[in-house]
């Protein structure tokens, strides 16, 4: 059964730092969001604002208010905004004080951890209530090293990767995921996210809460504890960061230690520049290059997605005419089309898969 949780969005709710209470806006397998805390936005419903579909998710002023909304106090209360450098602001200290006195546990993805603050850590205890930090990191003899078991995994593996950050790769990989699943693939989702646990992904790992000598193995263990227990017929694994994103270059893991040879590639077409970089005029990488650079891994590129913030719907149905001409690939917008059309494209890749396998 899933627990009640409000959701601290801070201000924050519609900007890309609220990406973790977009996620669970749009679904969750583990809590059941019953507000968003946002006072700037409080009167609205958190779907209509973020999607324009009603998620019967009421965004509130403040805790006092989200608490009034049912009978039972939520259980949790999670923090749904990623600051700059994982760190708990002074306001949003309070906020989780505030959560804590009134009986709330915390969940948090941020780097600084609660149980490692003093103040909230002793309200904590007063309480008799619980603190869950993701990214804290778990004792080292408990992580793993890569063996090269992944290469005995049976299901193929499809990576969700960027052409940069905060794009929606976790939204789109669990819209892959739930495409499949209804269209009769048994389909795990790998998540490697705060974000993707709080969901309710089953297998994964939170990717920023590991020392660099464990990223491959605890993400290739992820993927071996899958295969072995519910043997699926296809991982989707979400990517982090972007593949050149110089701030924290990521996929080669999912492409190499993971052997995923397929790739999802997801991009904005609508920006210029690396998100938070504008000034230094880092400029996003175009999809034939990351396509060509996804080949070198020995991977091939099987779809793209897109974000469309930044195009009008005109631009936007041009660019994807034009994609698909260009890359003879299926190109499309999940949040608005979903991701049905790619379903035979996934398929295809399946059976190539198996076929290579066997060979």
């Amino acid at each position: 059964m899933k627990e009640s949780a409000v959701v601290l969005a801070n201000d924050k709710f519609m900007t890309s730092n609220g990406k973790t209470a977009h996620g669970l806006v749009r679904g969750s397998d583990r809590f059941r969001v019953t507000a968003i805390v946002d006072p700037g936005l409080a009167g609205h419903d958190a779907g209509e604002m973020l999607d324009g579909r009603p998620a019967d998710i009421p965004i509130v002023a403040d805790l006092d208010e989200a608490i009034a909304l049912e009978d039972s106090p939520p259980k949790w209360c999670i923090i749904g905004i990623a600051t700059h450098g994982g760190r708990l602001p002074p306001e949003l200290h309070t906020l989780v004080l505030e959560a804590v006195d009134k009986g709330l546990g915390i969940v948090n993805g941020l780097h600084d951890a609660t149980s490692d603050d003093a103040e909230i850590a002793a309200a904590a205890r007063a309480r008799g209530v619980e603190l869950i930090d993701l990214r804290k990191a778990k004792p080292r003899h408990e992580m793993h090293f890569w063996e090269g078991d992944v290469y005995d995994v049976r299901a193929p593996r499809l990576a969700v990767l960027g052409t940069d950050c905060a794009l929606g790769k976790r939204t789109t990989t669990r819209i892959i995921v739930q495409a499949m699943n209804r269209a009769g693939v048994r389909t795990e989702m790998i998540y490697t996210g705060q974000t993707g646990w709080m969901q309710g992904a089953r297998y994964g790992i939170v990717f920023d809460s590991i020392v660099n000598d464990f990223v491959s193995g605890e993400l290739e263990h992820a993927i071996v504890s899958c295969d072995r227990e519910v043997e699926p017929d296809l991982m989707v694994i979400e990517g982090q960061s972007s593949l050149r994103n110089p701030s924290g270059p990521c996929g080669a893991e999912m492409l190499l230690s993971a052997a995923a040879r397929g790739v999802v590639l997801h991009h904005a077409p609508g920006r210029e520049f690396l998100e938070g970089y504008e000034s230094m005029g880092l400029r996003v990488p175009s999809l034939e290059s990351e396509i060509e650079l996804i080949r070198y891994y020995d991977s091939e590129a099987i779809a793209v997605t897109l974000n469309s913030n930044g195009c009008t719907p005109e631009q936007l149905d041009r660019l994807r005419t034009e994609y698909r001409d260009k890359l003879g690939i299926p190109v499309v917008e999940p949040l608005t089309e979903g991701v049905e059309a790619l379903v035979p494209a996934i398929r295809g890749f399946i059976e190539r898969e198996r076929k290579r396998d066997a060979a």
